[in-house]
């Protein structure tokens, strides 16, 4: 025969026996307290009780100890503390508890498990619910449940209540796991904006995004090129966050800041604050980002440009959650989460040492690189739509492109003619001036090749060029992603390579081609080293250029 041990946590509330003074409360019999009803019903006792408790509540939980023990002394009850300091906070919540499941020692064939859901936060009920579905707590979920209105009256009826046993390998888990995969979904197209991309590596990046998003509190960096949405994204990220805290905590405030504006002197009084008198113009204290931060996000875009001293202080402050205004002598704390956004390769900014290693190391936990618009082109229409949606709410009043129109502007769209260096920027200004002189009309094929030739045209090239010059879009990204951190001279010449390489159909036949005079002064050609290493410098192998002919 198996015994029955449940898991509980402690309802700091429902659970409660004594009131704030120790004293015992004179009602606690006449109502019902979940963890303790689960020692109510002749059918289930339990042999033994694991309560999970925060360490500040353990006196409390001891009272209803003491009346377990008197309403089933055949109960052993043993309490368990949980040392988590934020009870709404997913990821800590998950970690102590993951800890506690593979620290106790489970004996399935002797023993019968029960985890109890009801009480807790609504997180760390999830996370029983995710320990349960994943065998850390091998056992079955139990939820209880106040008695109907109608049988209040009875006090034995009123102290046990009802209880739920649900088995996740029956087909209640089916709708429970459908619940959770719907809430996903809805969470991914929120980060979406609700756009309905089609881009396979795009949207499996934003099913991770939405799971970091609302699982953990830890530093998230984004990167990616200028105008591939690291903002949007950012807010988005900080909404859906609010969403899954509702009914908790609030969440402070969201807070964007380019760090490319904080300069010199400055930017150390804009992030970390000032004493009053700490400095020449200091005339009244100032607060400072990081403290407007606490309790909420914390957005840093362009995270590359902060200096070396100001790097050191904002490490400290994500590790240890203190930092010190300027002329202080004492430290300030702030609780919060950050978001940093780049569009540089800030591993070669530490191998420059234009940016800290320790601190790349701190951000870098999770890691996402947003594709330019040229690597994902299938998704250039749906978010088309999104901007000329945009463009009725802010101006009361719809515009359409006519059938030719629509199609002409997408087949230059989504060809290797347009770059799209400044990605959705480019696009979002592309209709704003379509619709703009479209005025309360259609947008017909003439506005579309005006539209075509300015795009050309800002991007510094001709149709000519374009045709004969082009990339694959792919190596587009790569070269819009460079842009910033290369001279001109080397754009030219690595877009130069690129078309050659994508031109020939092996390694040795690209190197003969690009090194067609310097090759005949040296006594070993061997022009597919040359080749490789010159790639190498941006990261790149040739198996990874795509061929195309002639």
């Amino acid at each position: 025969m198996t015994n029955t041990v449940l898991f509980s946590f402690y309802g700091t509330t429902l659970d409660r026996s004594v009131d704030g003074d120790g004293t015992p409360l004179a009602k606690r019999w006449s109502k019902w307290r979940p963890t303790l009803s689960l020692c109510q019903h002749e059918e289930l006792l339990p042999d033994r009780l694991e309560i999970l408790v925060q360490p500040r509540f353990r006196a409390a939980a001891e009272g209803l100890v003491q009346d377990i023990g008197a309403a089933s002394p055949e109960t052993e009850v043993r309490l368990h503390e949980i040392p988590m300091e934020d009870p709404w906070d997913f990821s800590e919540v998950y970690a102590h508890l993951r800890d506690f499941a593979k620290s106790y020692s489970f004996q399935e064939e002797e023993e019968d498990y029960l985890i109890h859901i009801t009480t807790g936060t609504h997180v760390a009920q999830i996370c029983l619910f995710l320990l349960t579905e994943s065998r850390h707590l091998p056992g079955r979920l139990i939820q209880t449940s106040p008695p109907a209105a109608s049988t209040r009256r009875h006090r034995r009826q009123v102290a046990s209540g009802t209880y739920t046993i649900i088995d996740l390998d029956l087909s209640r888990y089916d709708e429970l796991a459908a619940r959770f995969q719907q809430e996903h979904q809805e969470g991914t197209s929120f980060l979406k904006d609700g756009i309905a991309t089609k881009s396979p590596t795009y949207n499996s990046l934003m099913d991770q995004i939405e799971v970091v998003a609302s699982q953990s509190e830890a530093p998230i960096l984004l990167t990616g090129a200028t105008g591939v949405g690291k903002t949007r994204l950012a807010r988005r990220i900080y909404e859906r966050k609010q969403q899954a805290r509702a009914g908790g905590h609030d969440l402070g405030d969201f807070l964007e800041v380019n760090c490319a504006t904080l300069r010199g002197d400055g930017a150390m009084s804009a992030l970390f604050g000032h004493e009053k008198g700490a400095f020449t113009g200091a005339v009244t204290r100032r607060e400072g980002i990081l403290q407007a931060a606490d309790g909420g996000l914390l957005f840093l875009d362009e995270i590359g440009e902060l200096g070396l001293d100001e790097q050191a202080m904002l490490l400290r402050a994500i590790e240890d959650g203190v930092f010190y205004p300027v002329g202080a002598d004492r430290p300030r704390r702030s609780s919060f989460q950050l978001i940093a956004g780049t569009n540089r390769n800030l591993h070669q900014a530490v191998e420059r040492g234009r940016f800290r290693e320790d601190l790349l190391a701190r951000i870098d936990l999770w890691s996402f690189c947003l594709p330019s618009l040229c690597e994902r082109t299938e998704d250039i229409e749906p978010n088309l739509d999104y901007e000329l949606a945009r463009w009725e709410q802010k101006h009361g009043h719809r515009v359409v492109f006519s059938r030719e129109a629509r199609r002409k502007f997408l087949h230059f769209a989504t060809s290797p003619q347009a770059l799209w260096r400044a990605n959705f920027r480019d696009l979002g200004a592309a209709v704003t001036r379509l619709a703009t002189l479209a005025g309360f009309g259609r947008i017909h094929e003439e506005h579309v090749a005006d539209e075509i030739q300015r795009l050309e045209q800002s991007w510094g090239q001709s149709h000519e060029m374009a045709t004969s010059r082009h990339l694959d879009p792919g190596l587009e990204g790569l070269m819009s992603r460079l842009s910033d951190e290369l001279d001109r001279f080397d754009q030219f010449q690595l877009r130069e390579v690129l078309y050659v390489c994508q031109q020939e159909s092996s390694m040795a036949a690209a190197g003969r081609a690009l090194f067609a005079v310097s090759r005949q002064h040296k006594r070993s050609q061997n022009d597919s080293d040359r080749l490789r290493k010159y790639l190498a410098r941006f990261g790149l192998e040739w198996d990874s250029i795509p061929r195309r002919s002639v």
